[in-house]
């Protein structure tokens, strides 16, 4: 048996194994300069600013280079001009800047010239859709953390491109990712990129569009990009204002807002299920605004949203009216210690009415719950006067001024005829 065991097995001689064309490439030597070298050949008879010549011959050459393979040596080449070696630098092998890229464009940089530039990517990213995930996800991340190796003008011709890549949806937001790096927030120079980013962006695309884009790159706040001693939302206001992007400043104002106001909501709801003690919910909405404050107005919509969330409307029909104005009432302090101006107050105669619009169940209680309201001292006579003549929002406002008709009528008279006794 072990005699057996030693004696060779038979096999083929002069048989050629076959191995898959995709295994060979898999194996063959990567070569970036080759595929330089032969991407030129076919740049190179292409006029200079023949933007549509350049689209065909990147089209052609697609099918004879291995695109997929040099993704991303292919998009260091359009996008800077040349090979990038680890750390940002060009590979100094004595070659030639590329006859196509975008660091060609004129100086200072125009938008309505970059623009016909990353038509040639849109073109060449259609045309070879296995390119778009390695130039979303590979060649952008990578330049962009190189982008403090370039002269001022090349960093925001980068910029604005890929503010225009973003704008027409050719790349996510993803790869702003790369700015928040510790090297590049430093001296305020990832801020600096994102601004003609924004710039470039809001060229063709409104501020709620962006808004939407940096949700999707899981962009969650602008304050990242911001030098550490530097990340504050005033400073950042401030920042956007200089660089005439005021719809960017006030759009994260106003986000800032909505998340403090949904925080406030969130702890009255949590306070009034443990206790409706007024003191506690005052002293719980006075901790949270050390946190992040809020205007007046947008506090007290918060306020309301968060009370009125707490009560258990789970009544029969024609309770829910009786029920409504005692959780109001109950309330009133809290309303009272936040609502002291008068624009708050007609704010919140405002909020009430929209509450009381979206929820018909408490619609026709509106005048009682306003009632209430005066009685209890959250609002004067002159906001309910004001928001009566000039100051009612537009949801169901001919109903809620018919319905409150007598009482206004009251509180004129009642106006009046203090005057007349304050001039005897």
């Amino acid at each position: 048996m072990s005699q057996q065991s030693a004696v060779p097995k038979p096999s083929l001689q002069g048989v050629r194994t076959k191995v898959r064309k995709g295994q060979v490439k898999a194996q063959a030597k990567h070569e970036p300069a080759v595929f330089r070298d032969q991407l030129y050949k076919h740049l190179e008879t292409v006029p200079e600013n023949d933007f549509e010549g350049f689209s065909a011959k990147l089209v052609q050459a697609g099918g004879t280079l291995e695109y997929l393979k040099y993704a991303d040596t292919l998009f260091e080449i359009l996008l800077v001009g040349g090979l990038i070696q680890p750390g940002g630098s060009y590979l100094d092998d004595g070659a030639p800047m590329s006859p196509f890229s975008i660091f060609n464009a004129r100086n200072p940089p125009d938008i309505e010239e970059l623009k016909k530039y990353v038509d040639v990517f849109n073109k060449l990213n259609r045309r070879f859709k296995y390119l778009q995930k390695p130039f979303e996800e590979q060649s952008l991340p990578t330049l962009l953390q190189y982008i403090g190796r370039w002269s001022s003008e090349q960093r925001d011709k980068l910029a604005m491109t890929i503010g225009l890549l973003l704008s027409q949806g050719l790349a996510t937001a993803a790869c702003l990712q790369s700015l928040t790096k510790d090297h590049l927030i430093k001296n305020d120079q990832s801020i600096n990129i994102l601004a003609v980013v924004f710039s470039a962006y809001l060229t063709d695309q409104s501020i709620d569009h962006l808004a939407a884009t940096l949700k999707r790159g899981n962009i969650k706040d602008l304050l990242l990009f911001f030098p550490p001693n530097k990340r504050d939302a005033k400073v950042l206001d401030a920042f956007f204002r200089e660089k005439n992007l005021p719809t960017v400043a006030d759009w994260y104002t106003k986000k800032q807002y909505a998340i403090a106001k949904d925080a406030i909501m969130k702890e009255l709801k949590e306070v009034v299920e443990r206790s409706d003690d007024s003191e506690s919910i005052i002293s719980a909405i006075q901790s949270k605004l050390e946190e992040q404050r809020l205007p007046e107005t947008e506090l007290i919509q918060s306020i309301w949203q968060g009370l009125m969330a707490s009560v258990d409307w789970s009544a029969r029909p024609d309770q829910i009216e009786g029920l409504a104005l005692r959780e109001v009432g109950k309330f009133a302090p809290v309303l009272v210690a936040f609502c002291k101006g008068p624009k708050t107050q007609v704010a919140l105669i405002n909020i009430v009415q929209v509450y009381c619009y979206d929820d018909t169940r408490v619609m026709k209680a509106f005048p009682q719950i306003l009632k209430v309201l005066y009685n209890k001292d959250c609002v004067s006579d002159q906001a309910i006067i004001y928001w009566y003549q000039k100051g009612s929002k537009p949801q169901g406002r001919q109903h809620f001024l018919k319905a409150t008709e007598g009482l206004v009528k009251f509180l004129q008279e009642q106006e009046e005829s203090e005057e007349d006794e304050d001039e005897e």
